[in-house]
């Protein structure tokens, strides 16, 4: 049961952390972090990421160890997320500024919390 809990997590965490993604090119995310090469570099990026969540994904659902890294890498990837824009927000960006915006990143925050906390407890 725990783990069928931390798998429902992960794919939660999941869809909100890419839907941030898909928000991340409305908001031209490479300028924010001043990446080279525009959105041919942001996308690109992004293939090996959506992999990895994938195969995370893999990974949590048998309980592997590699599951268990791949859960809280992705718990992390998300907590970070959601402060490095509000760092951003208080330096006077405006990017992520809408309210639909605003409610993905909290929920990514609630949602990696409770998925690192998870699994910690787990492993």
């Amino acid at each position: 049961m725990p783990n069928d809990l931390l798998l429902i997590l992960y794919i939660a965490n999941s869809v909100f952390l890419l839907t941030h993604e898909i928000d991340s090119g409305y908001w031209q995310e490479w300028k924010l972090f001043r990446l080279r090469g525009g959105i041919n570099t942001f996308l690109l990026l992004h293939i090996p990421m959506i992999l990895l969540i994938l195969i995370g994904l893999l990974e949590t659902q048998k309980g592997t160890n590699a599951g268990y890294l791949f859960s809280a890498i992705v718990s992390m990837a998300g907590i970070f997320a959601f402060f490095i824009h509000a760092y951003f927000r208080r330096k006077g960006n405006e990017e992520f500024g809408t309210a639909m915006s605003k409610f993905i990143l909290w929920m990514v925050l609630i949602i990696s919390a409770m998925q690192l906390a998870l699994t910690v407890y787990l492993y």
